[in-house]
């Protein structure tokens, strides 16, 4: 067949493990055959990182800002060990971390359902979509480790040089750690604005938690903006459509969310996203069942698997022994992707490529066949079938071809 052209090219960064040896497989068999498109690839494997001095993360993320539309694969963030395992010359960044701050984007993760796959929670009858601040805290943050007795402080000095605030944060009589964060008000109403634009075009429900009970000053400002946002340019919107926006503590909302029916954008902070988002990936059958987007006030969408590198596989893969990984989020990162591409360059036959990718990887596990993570939790079927990490995307492949003949 004549292949389908992707006009405007794609930027694409590889990763890293068990995900880059998934994520060439999903390209030969899966695009390649199907797809004319430019590329605009970067290697953002550890090694390549560490040799650069992670200066090629920094140049993804520009191209991004050229071309508007990425798709990255899962990469390793490293810790002492992994600096050990690959002679790295420090710890790095997250890579995820360093692109969300240089495009200053808010990440949505919502579930990839399949029919014989039900959520862990009874409750949970429509999707639960996350909305995760993909800027500043943890990720951005500077910390020591206290050798010995004494006192740290937080200190403010403006761009003159005088210093306008000092607070104790402890007086240590012995060691231990501290750590700074930051964010600014331009972040946090980016991420607000891109929540609300969200659920609104998504016809679901908001909410937002954070702790401005205990944290009066960095959490309220959060609670303050979006109550800004809210009151000035969504109040009458919402109330038209249906649509409630709720405010709670971060703790109430873990425990209102294992009641509720879904059908809403939970907004999280940065870290309270990170981890949250992983449980309901695990909650909806895996984290490998969960999109994942990275959206820029600028327009600007890079599309990510949201799970890690599947170190665990990769290390069977590298023994010759058979493994059977989920490479759902991975498909679904590229068919996000060129949806996107196609929407942004009104190319319609993209768009249709990308839609069929997708009810080929649904039916094909709608129709029995699946990898191991999923095979546990799916309803019982006799006809079900576990399968190997080839072989998924082989049947994939099939049914796309079908769909496409």
């Amino acid at each position: 067949m004549k292949k389908i052209v992707v006009k405007t090219p794609i930027v694409e960064m590889d990763g890293d493990e068990m995900t880059r040896v998934m994520w060439h497989m999903v390209k030969d068999q899966l695009l390649l055959p199907y797809l004319d498109m430019k590329l605009e690839y970067y290697d953002l494997q550890l090694k390549q990182r560490d040799e650069t001095d992670d200066k090629i993360t920094l140049e993804a993320a520009e191209a991004i800002k050229k071309y508007g539309v990425g798709v990255k694969c899962a990469t390793i963030t490293p810790n002492k060990d992994r600096v050990k395992e690959y002679n790295l010359k420090k710890e790095w960044s997250s890579p995820n971390g360093t692109i969300r701050a240089a495009l200053d984007g808010t990440v949505f993760r919502a579930p990839i359902l399949v029919k014989n796959v039900l959520p862990a929670v009874r409750s949970w009858k429509k999707p639960i979509h996350i909305g995760r601040h993909a800027y500043g805290d943890v990720y951005k943050n500077c910390e020591y480790r206290v050798p010995e007795a004494g006192k740290a402080e937080l200190l403010f000095t403006n761009i003159a040089g005088r210093e306008l605030w000092r607070g104790t944060i402890q007086d240590f009589k012995g060691p231990g750690v501290i750590q700074g964060i930051h964010n600014t008000d331009k972040s946090i109403e980016s991420f607000a604005k891109a929540c609300f634009n969200y659920a609104y075009d998504q016809k679901v429900h908001l909410w937002f938690g954070a702790k401005d009970t205990i944290s009066k000053t960095y959490d309220a400002q959060f609670k303050k903006i979006f109550e800004e946002e809210y009151t000035k340019n969504w109040e009458n919107k919402f109330k038209e459509a249906g649509l409630d926006y709720f405010f709670t503590l971060i703790d109430d909302a873990v425990a209102r969310i294992m009641k509720t029916e879904g059908g809403l954008l939970w907004a999280c902070k940065n870290y309270d996203g990170d981890v949250m988002s992983d449980m309901l990936g695990s909650a909806y059958g895996s984290l490998a069942m969960m999109t994942s987007v990275l959206v820029s006030p600028q327009g600007y969408y890079e599309f990510e698997a949201s799970h890690g590198t599947v170190q665990k596989h990769y290390y069977k893969y590298l023994k010759g022994e058979k493994t059977s990984s989920n490479s759902m989020a991975l498909i679904f990162a590229w068919s996000g992707c060129l949806k996107k591409r196609g929407e942004i360059d009104k190319t319609s036959e993209v768009v249709d490529f990308a839609t069929k990718l997708e009810e080929a990887a649904l039916e094909t596990v709608e129709n029995g066949v699946m990898t191991g993570d999923l095979m546990v939790v799916a309803n019982p079927n006799p006809n079900n079938t576990k399968v190997g990490t080839e072989e998924f995307i082989a049947e994939v492949a099939k049914r796309l071809k079908k769909k496409l003949d």
